[in-house]
């Protein structure tokens, strides 16, 4: 058995990881007993397993994912949406309202408007549609305030952390609301303009810093360090 790289080294597609009886995880393939990266991302080895975390990444709409869109077309019965995906995600009018509106006579654009960012859930997708959304369940609906941020989908789950620890921290700290896309789009509010503005760098240091050990480390200094004032 041999490995090819260090912990959490960035390596290449088609690069050679490791020969033996490893089990090929996430974004490898292996070849007999050689196993090979297939993106650009950081290899680790696991209990055994072979993985590589990518750099990058294109979200990939998966059902009941909560993700944030923005209205980029209205139509007589629904909106086009973009989730930041190579696929445009579509918002029916039987999924935007508890209850039915004769589209007939309603203009869609009084709801949601191009331009307007909405919080919604992936109800359908199967690569051979559209992706559908709804915004019927809590949570979901328009976004009339605060600010949206965009990162790397691939960041996503650093900035939640391990069981939400690094999102609650931050939430406590800084008295802020957050909701975290899983296309990579965050939510962020306060009251307090400054306490918005320092989230916006929090998340986007995790997203520079997410392969370099000791991250929750340095946030936590960060949050301990700030003073805000309204």
């Amino acid at each position: 058995m041999v490995l090819y790289f260090s912990q959490r080294e960035i390596v290449v597609p088609g690069q050679l990881l490791a020969k033996g009886p490893y089990k090929p995880g996430n974004n490898v393939f292996n070849v007999g007993q050689n196993i090979y990266s297939t993106v650009v991302g950081l290899a680790e080895l696991k209990n055994n397993t072979i993985n590589v975390i990518p750099l990058k990444r294109t979200y990939v709409p998966s059902p009941g994912d909560l993700v944030i869109g923005k209205i980029i077309n209205v139509g007589v019965t629904s909106w086009q949406v973009d989730i930041a995906s190579p696929y445009t995600a579509i918002l029916q009018a039987s999924d935007a309202f508890l209850k039915p509106i004769d589209v007939t006579k309603e203009d869609l654009r009084k709801y949601f408007d191009v331009g307007d960012y909405i919080i919604a859930k992936v109800l359908t997708f199967d690569r051979t549609r559209d992706p559908l959304l709804t915004v019927k369940e809590a949570g979901c609906g328009r976004i009339d305030k605060g600010v949206v941020v965009e990162i790397n989908p691939s960041k996503v789950p650093r900035i939640i952390g391990r069981k939400g620890s690094m999102i609650s921290l931050i939430k406590s700290k800084l008295n802020v609301e957050i909701v975290v896309g899983k296309n990579g789009r965050i939510w962020v509010y306060s009251k307090n303009p400054k306490a918005e503005e320092f989230t916006v760098r929090i998340i986007k240091k995790i997203e520079r810093e997410a392969h370099i050990s000791g991250l929750t480390n340095r946030i936590k200094k960060m949050l301990e360090e700030v003073r805000l004032s309204e």
